[in-house]
């Protein structure tokens, strides 16, 4: 059986400030909204980014977030302006969205384009040691990342855009 916390919408990111790598859990929460002008609520992380993803999200997978209010959390007091962090956004968003509970063994690292594509990001290598060190069993990761998978114990998951990662949490 996988482990998780036992709630939709949260999943984790390994995130690079200065030069080490740490992980920080994401939370977002999507529910029908009752005021017909939707909110749009971030603690720690940019609005901006948010509608980015939201509207990526809309636009190359379907999810129609026109109606609900979207609460985004990032745990801990962090403040996140990490872009390796979108795919852990988006993968909280169709949690929630979808209520499908994600694996808390899994970490996802990888930085949203416009047209759904998962972008390389810095850091790579020393991101996936973190997350295999602390335990984790798998890690999605951008398909385009130069990385030797016979470093690492880990699990890597290569993913190329938005759809094929919601194929893979379905």
């Amino acid at each position: 059986g996988e482990e998780s916390s036992g709630i939709s919408g949260s999943s984790v990111t390994a995130s690079i400030e200065g030069s080490r790598p740490f992980l920080i859990e994401v939370q977002a929460l999507v529910s029908q909204s009752n005021y017909g002008n939707p909110q749009r609520n971030c603690v720690g992380y940019d609005p901006k980014r948010l509608s980015k993803i939201l509207a990526v999200l809309e636009k190359r997978v379907g999810l129609h977030f026109g109606m609900q209010d979207v609460f985004l959390n990032i745990t801990g007091g962090s403040k996140l302006n990490d872009p390796a962090a979108d795919l852990s956004i988006a993968a909280s968003l169709f949690s929630s969205f979808s209520n499908i509970e994600l694996s808390g063994r899994s970490v996802f690292i990888g930085e949203i384009g416009l047209g759904g594509e998962i972008r390389t990001i810095s850091g790579i290598e020393s991101r996936i040691s973190e997350a295999q060190k602390l335990g984790f069993s798998n890690i999605f990761i951008p398909k385009s990342s130069k990385v030797s998978r016979s470093k690492f114990k880990i699990k890597i998951i290569r993913i190329s855009s938005v759809e094929q990662l919601f194929d893979y949490l379905r």
